[in-house]
């Protein structure tokens, strides 16, 4: 199981979750605020399949008509200049979108 923490634009945060929804989805969502102009955005939680993961990250992008960020919850190193870790796998630029994806493997996924 993966799970995916998607921040989306407010203006594509309906769009992202319908089309998420239609496709058999389901998301946990908070609005949340950030970053220097303090713009309104959805923060997506989804859990899904490993083998749905790429169709997820489709349905994202597609619904924010363009590029996300995406980062994986691995790879994680040390610079010796900076001291401070950084990704390996930084992800794509940034595209016209503003969508950043975050991606973390689950180890254990329980329904009380």
């Amino acid at each position: 199981m993966k799970m995916i923490m998607a921040v989306v634009p407010r203006k594509y945060g309906d769009d992202v979750l319908s089309n998420l929804i239609n496709n058999g989805y389901t998301a946990t969502y908070s609005e949340t605020r950030g970053g220097m102009l303090r713009q309104s955005q959805l923060t997506l939680y989804i859990a899904v399949r490993s083998s749905e993961l790429e169709k997820v990250l489709d349905i994202i992008s597609t619904s924010c008509s363009g590029q996300t960020i995406v980062h994986r919850g691995f790879g994680l190193t040390q610079t010796l200049e900076e001291g401070e870790p950084h990704s390996q796998n930084e992800g794509r630029p940034l595209g016209g979108s503003g969508a950043v994806v975050f991606i973390w493997t689950l180890d254990r996924y329980e329904l009380p």
